[in-house]
């Protein structure tokens, strides 16, 4: 698994100011749609196995059945690990129908504590009966004579087995630190990004492990043919990893060409000028690479688009070790490479009423939507006559950021909430429903920290509010 986004960020999207498919109708279960995938992910792992071994489960013997357990959680956390490293690639074709990159690396994310977890399962099977037998708990089965198979690709495996075991069992001991560090929110960035990169290299010693220890009969049966697309599509994934090739052919050439700190928010405005960038839609979000032993970073686009003015504007909270160290590093004229656009937060569910919600950094989508509608009045993609009502909650204030707000959201034509957590106390439902007596009538986007989010999704769906069609978020970390 190469490195995912980190949560210091934001968001970006397409080739023409893309129409990104994930509205109205696909908009409504992205969440349903990831549990849903992820599930039918185990069940495409297990079930072919449990096609292939009808009667794992009646084994007459425990080491019989401890065999069949070890081939089938060997296989799952294999498989596991194939399809999260596929996923760290950032393939288009999976974005639509789960409703955005950062929730396709939430399922990355779930892919590989799966993976994790099976891996350990796999190992205590292996392991936790030679250390009954050894303790006197158990007692092992009589082997009997192991016949030279008349196949040579049966043999020259069966020749591996010992090297293939060593290989696998120290791997998995480096996986196991590699997966928890990834999951580790205070683990460094720079240091997340070095270590999890060599994930991609421990899987493809893994590939030899199973190629090895999969048992020889089931590479004639369906699924030998599926583990072998899967350690093939896995291994090509770890190749693009290896060799720095993830979401090139998405990257455009850019510089910077402003830069201004907001000091009473702590976020810096990265305006970038770029060349051959395909459009974005208001609310996406691109990834960034000002230095390539940093790795890219997403941030969220704070800009909407217009090709006779080819520049991208980005907004950038001090949000953790990479961030708290950005306006110290980049510089004007500096070159930089920007990927995407990426993101389905793009608004467009046709819905004649919105609600708007941004907790801190998370109002930056909500800037490029209203410069973008500032832009387009005159050729607009949004219903004629919609109703935005847009509610910004904020621990920190700078009075020049508040100042463009409220610019925007009159250029925009948006009625502007602006809550200070010390001033005005904090946002919940309640006084959102109780500012927009219509609410119920309304598609609320949602962009800020997850406790936030979580929190007033429970409220509204609390009142009836149909959250799975009308409730649109963005995870704020997608690391």
């Amino acid at each position: 698994m190469p490195p995912a986004p980190a949560a210091d960020a934001a968001r970006g999207e397409r080739r023409r100011p893309a129409k990104c498919s994930c509205i109205a109708t696909a908009a409504r279960g992205h969440m349903r749609n990831l549990k849903r995938a992820f599930w039918g992910a185990l069940a495409f792992l297990v079930l072919p196995w449990l096609v292939v071994e009808p009667t794992m489960f009646r084994s007459g013997t425990f080491f019989g059945l401890r065999d069949a357990m070890v081939q089938l959680t060997g296989f799952v956390a294999i498989g596991c690990m194939s399809l999260a490293m596929v996923l760290a690639l950032r393939p288009r074709w999976p974005e639509q129908w789960l409703g955005g990159l950062d929730k396709m690396y939430r399922m990355h994310k779930w892919l590989g504590i799966a993976a994790l977890v099976v891996a350990i399962i796999h190992w205590l099977w292996a392991q936790a009966p030679k250390w009954a037998v050894g303790w006197g708990w158990l007692e092992r089965p009589a082997r009997g004579m192991r016949g030279k198979s008349d196949n040579p690709v049966a043999s020259l495996l069966s020749s591996q087995r010992g090297a293939a075991e060593s290989v696998g069992e120290w791997v998995f001991y480096a996986v196991v630190v590699l997966i928890v560090l990834a999951l580790i929110r205070r683990f460094p960035y720079h240091w997340f990004y070095k270590t999890h990169r060599l994930l991609a290299g421990g899987w493809l010693a893994l590939v030899f492990h199973a190629v090895v220890l999969l048992k020889f009969g089931y590479w004639a049966t369906p699924l030998g043919w599926l583990t072998a697309v899967l350690l093939a599509c896995g291994s090509w994934a770890a190749i693009v990893v290896l060799l720095r090739r993830v979401g090139t052919r998405s990257q455009v050439e850019g510089r910077i060409t402003l830069l201004h700190h907001f000091d009473g928010v702590d976020a810096l405005e990265i305006e970038t000028e770029v060349q051959g960038w395909p459009g974005h839609k208001p609310g996406q979000f691109a990834f960034v690479t000002a230095d390539p032993a940093d790795g890219a970073h997403p941030y969220t686009i704070a800009s909407g688009w217009r090709k006779e003015i080819p520049r991208i504007t980005f907004v950038v909270k001090d949000l953790g070790d990479h961030t708290h160290r950005l306006h110290e590093r980049l510089r004007v004229e500096q070159a930089v490479k920007v990927e995407g656009p990426y993101g389905c937060f793009t608004f467009d569910d046709g819905r004649p009423r919105q609600i708007w919600v941004g907790g801190g950094i998370g109002i930056t989508p909500f800037i490029g939507r209203m410069k973008h509608m500032a832009w387009q009045k005159e050729d607009r993609d949004w219903p004629e006559g919609q109703k935005i009502d847009l509610f910004h909650s904020t621990a920190d204030v700078d009075e020049e950021a508040l100042d463009r707000l409220a610019g925007d959201a009159r250029s925009a034509n948006v009625r502007l909430h602006v809550l200070i957590d010390a001033r005005d106390g904090y946002l919940t439902g309640e006084r959102i429903r109780a500012a927009v007596p219509e609410w119920r009538e309304a598609s609320i986007w949602f962009c800020g920290p997850t406790g936030f989010g979580d929190a007033l999704k429970r409220d509204l769906a609390g009142q009836g509010f149909p959250v799975e069609r009308h409730f649109h978020r963005e995870f704020f970390a997608m690391r």
